[in-house]
């Protein structure tokens, strides 16, 4: 008979598919057996894994002078976890405890319980220097040299260093931003998002119910500004849910039609238009071929990479990898190509994605340039906007290193296109 679901054990069976198989934490907590566990056990099983697939590079810092040799993936998560557990806040006693009887609920790590409690009652007599001396987790192996090239390998280092901080909770507001700041005790951010100081069950907070504001990231707020004024003209949010963009689009007062392939990820989307009390024409279908006639301005949130929201999800590192790139590169280009053949003579495109490769930002927008000598970057103009974040090209490259010592920020790249010789928008 299997052993009750717990929250460790659960954490415990995620992490190995994380890191052995792949698997999306997403569809990890999705699974029937987190169903199982009460509301605060899912958010603690939760919680463990993200922050030992956070912590990872750490874990093994402290770890390794104390392993022969590594053990079995099971047994190696389960002494990462119990790791991080203890170095951020857990009592020694009770993590060195639930970790051995963990050991000893599986007939194949059972035979290794007292290399488990001997490996933890060395880590749990380091004190918080060590912890805090312990490098940081590295990017993936593909990534890494990418990103130095780009930027060196100081910048890299400063990116890790953000992954390693558990990111803030950014809100975009309705109305009103500098109040709802007041009233929620967060920050107003320079680009007018509101950066929430403590963290707990969001829909308990004043505003949620009533649909005031939603959660978004700060960065991913931005590409909605390089539009300008919206308000009455026709715009295409394409590539749409879970519908932080359209929500911003459709408080601003634009005419709004929400495109995106999933129908799944199209309900997320409703039902955020349901609780913001915002109205927007949603429609699931294929960007490539949809056609409702031409557009004022269009908001392309490419799929990409998703190498920019690394600090908010820890797991891509175990999950994404160099394969695929090129193909998303050429849907980008056949996405853009697509939605300047949908935009009005005087419109407005605005290109984003939330990756830190240049392939997938800045080096679309040269693509671009090199096949249509009728569109131009115009230099983004934002509320908030550093110039320091202006790239070469004209458009806005941010990264998690951007804002660090208020919590950083996810990776993005945006740009605003539009035909040569048309007035920028208001």
């Amino acid at each position: 008979m299997p052993a009750p679901a717990s929250p460790r054990l659960v954490a415990l069976d995620g992490l190995s598919q994380i890191i052995g198989e792949g698997r999306m934490l997403s569809d990890v907590i999705s699974d029937p057996v987190w169903h199982e566990l009460t509301p605060p056990e899912r958010a603690t099983a939760q919680r463990l894994m993200s922050e030992t697939l956070r912590y990872l590079g750490r874990a093994d810092h402290l770890l390794t002078p104390n392993l022969q040799r590594q053990p079995p993936l099971r047994v190696m998560n389960l002494l990462r976890m119990a790791t991080v557990e203890y170095m951020t806040g857990g009592a020694a006693h009770g993590v060195v405890n639930e970790a051995v009887k963990l050991a000893g609920r599986n007939k194949k790590t059972a035979p290794m319980k007292g290399l488990v409690n001997a490996v933890l009652r060395k880590i749990t007599s380091l004190d918080a220097t060590a912890w805090e001396a312990a490098p940081d987790t590295m990017l993936p192996k593909w990534l890494r040299p990418k990103l130095a090239k780009a930027w060196s390998k100081p910048v890299v280092a400063q990116i890790e260093r953000a992954h390693a901080v558990p990111p803030p909770v950014d809100l975009s507001v309705k109305l009103d931003a500098a109040g709802w700041a007041e009233k929620l005790g967060g920050t107003l951010l320079s680009t007018g998002s509101v950066r929430l100081s403590v963290r707990g069950q969001l829909s308990a907070l004043p505003g949620f119910d009533s649909g005031d504001w939603w959660v978004q990231d700060a960065a991913a707020a931005l590409p909605v500004q390089l539009l300008g004024d919206v308000a009455g003209k026709r715009v295409l949010d394409i590539c749409a849910a879970p519908g932080g963009k359209t929500m911003q689009l459709a408080a601003k007062g634009a005419d709004v039609t929400a495109l995106d392939i999933s129908e799944a990820r199209m309900a997320r989307l409703i039902e955020n238009l349901e609780r913001t009390k915002l109205t927007a024409k949603t429609v699931v279908a294929d960007a490539l071929t949809y056609d409702d006639g031409l557009f004022d301005a269009i908001l392309l949130d490419a799929p990409c990479s998703a190498t920019g929201t690394i600090r908010r999800h820890p797991d891509l590192p175990y999950v994404k990898t160099q394969t695929g790139i090129d193909e998303l590169v050429k849907l980008q280009r056949a996405l853009i190509t697509r939605a300047l053949q949908q935009l009005e003579p005087h419109g407005t495109l605005v290109y984003c994605t939330c990756s830190l490769l240049r392939e997938e930002g800045e080096d679309q927008m040269k693509w671009l340039l090199s096949q249509d000598d009728d569109f131009e970057i115009r230099t983004a103009d934002a509320v908030g906007l550093d110039p320091a974040w202006i790239s070469p090209e004209g458009g806005v490259r941010l990264r998690p290193d951007y804002w660090s010592e208020a919590g950083g920020m996810d990776g993005f790249y945006m740009a605003r296109v539009q035909r040569k010789g048309k007035p920028s928008p208001a």
